[in-house]
């Protein structure tokens, strides 16, 4: 019988659970080699040394009975000794323990009077008158010794395994703070560091994975600075050349011009955004807003003549969020739906759903879509890998980006999905 599937994989991933496994083995194996070893060694000292002086002992008692045998004495021998005795003969029929069962009462067949074919009865004999005398251990109590003894050993046996898995666990324990530890670093939670409980190899591994997370901590830092110090710097000559353009005679390279221009600023701000947000619910700040009606509010102001289907919930909860940053994310979700779904003989679609106490936003259009494979990487910085989505139908590929980030730093999700036709992205709020 094969074990389950999951035992077999719980076994596969766990450290732990295969050093008890291999104890378990360790432990059968030194048991069965200890058991068949004595059993050898026991059963070469009766055949040389114990059996002839059993069979000399039950040859006297045999012959104390007499012939035909007498069943008084052989009652008596029962009281006297921890023996059974049965006698079967033409004359003499006794047992004095009448209540064994059928597998236990069977003749012997092998034709040997000192061999039995039974548990129970050690050796048998003929008298001279022809009645089979049959002898075998008497006392319950022994009998039952070595089950009890073996239902001790198994206990000990499973407390033992029980004693070393927990020992094992305890040994391991550092293994579960680095792999909690790991997942914070790798979801840019760098404030608690792993925990050191003891200066075993483990605890030195577990010291130089919160070295390694506080050299990338400092890297992230320099980066974010960097960029946070460049994209500030930038600001001012962005906003000089921009005043300079707005002087120049109208034409068309003015114009131009002026469109590379708010192009670089919103790129600035994305970028100064993204950087704010990447420090996560820390950014925020959160007050209890009314959703629907900052849905309405944001299409009456930036997308009146846009025909955007609103769609809302007649029950709607309020939720904690910051007003600010769900705008943004919403006015991006848009502006994507209706730059790649602009060609589309339907206008995009807005629906605000109740969750249970959650709230789902979802955007649609009706565009071409995406390949399935681009999926995975549309909500990337900067990346651009449909040719529906090049740079020449606007955006600096930061607007996904964004929107993920705002969704992720209130604690939600964010999915995207090929609608046939069209994208479909959808963003669910915590209460």
């Amino acid at each position: 019988m094969k074990p389950p599937a999951g035992i077999l994989a719980r076994l596969r991933r766990s450290l732990g659970l295969r050093l008890v496994a291999l104890f378990l083995v360790l432990a059968t194996a030194i048991t069965f080699i200890f058991l068949a070893g004595m059993q050898r060694a026991l059963s070469g000292g009766w055949s040389s040394v114990a059996r002839p002086l059993v069979a000399d002992y039950v040859d006297r008692l045999a012959a104390e009975l007499g012939s035909p045998p007498d069943p008084a004495r052989a009652a008596a021998l029962v009281q006297r000794l921890p023996l059974s005795i049965r006698i079967e003969g033409p004359t003499v029929q006794f047992d004095s323990n009448p209540g064994r069962t059928a597998w236990q009462r069977r003749h012997d067949t092998t034709g040997d009077p000192d061999q039995h074919d039974g548990a129970w009865w050690l050796l048998t004999r003929v008298s001279a008158d022809g009645h089979r005398i049959s002898f075998g251990l008497g006392d319950a109590a022994w009998r039952q010794g070595p089950r009890s003894i073996g239902w001790l050993t198994l206990g000990l046996l499973l407390a033992l395994t029980a004693g070393a898995y927990l020992y094992v666990r305890r040994l391991f324990k550092p293994i579960d703070d680095i792999r909690a530890g790991v997942r914070r670093y790798g979801e840019g939670d760098f404030a608690r560091a792993i925990p050191l409980r003891r200066m075993d190899e483990l605890g030195e591994l577990a010291a130089q994975v919160n070295q390694m997370a506080q050299r990338l901590r400092q890297m992230l830092d320099a980066k974010r600075a960097l960029l946070l110090a460049i994209s500030h710097e930038l600001r001012s000559p962005l906003t000089r050349a921009r005043l300079n353009a707005e002087l120049v005679a109208e034409s068309e390279p003015r114009d131009a011009l002026l469109r590379d221009l708010a192009e670089m600023r919103d790129l600035i701000t994305d970028l100064l955004e993204s950087e704010r947000l990447s420090a996560g619910h820390a950014a925020l700040q959160p007050e209890p807003t009314d959703v629907g009606a900052l849905a309405r509010e944001l299409l009456a102001e930036r997308f009146a003549g846009a025909g955007v289907q609103l769609h809302i919930d007649a029950e709607l909860p309020e939720l904690q969020v910051d007003r600010t940053r769900l705008r943004l994310m919403v006015r991006n979700l848009l502006d994507n739906a209706l730059r790649h779904g602009r060609c589309a003989a339907q206008p995009p679609e807005l629906r605000l759903a109740s969750v249970g106490s959650n709230v789902e936003i979802v955007v649609r259009d009706f565009g071409p879509g995406v390949p399935d494979e681009q999926l995975a990487r549309l909500a990337e910085p900067f990346h651009r890998g449909d040719p529906a989505r090049q740079r020449s139908t606007g955006g600096v590929g930061l607007g996904l980006y964004l929107c993920r980030l705002v969704a992720l730093a209130h604690g939600g999700s964010f999915a995207l999905r090929n609608a046939s036709p069209g994208l479909l992205v959808t963003v669910l709020l915590p209460a």
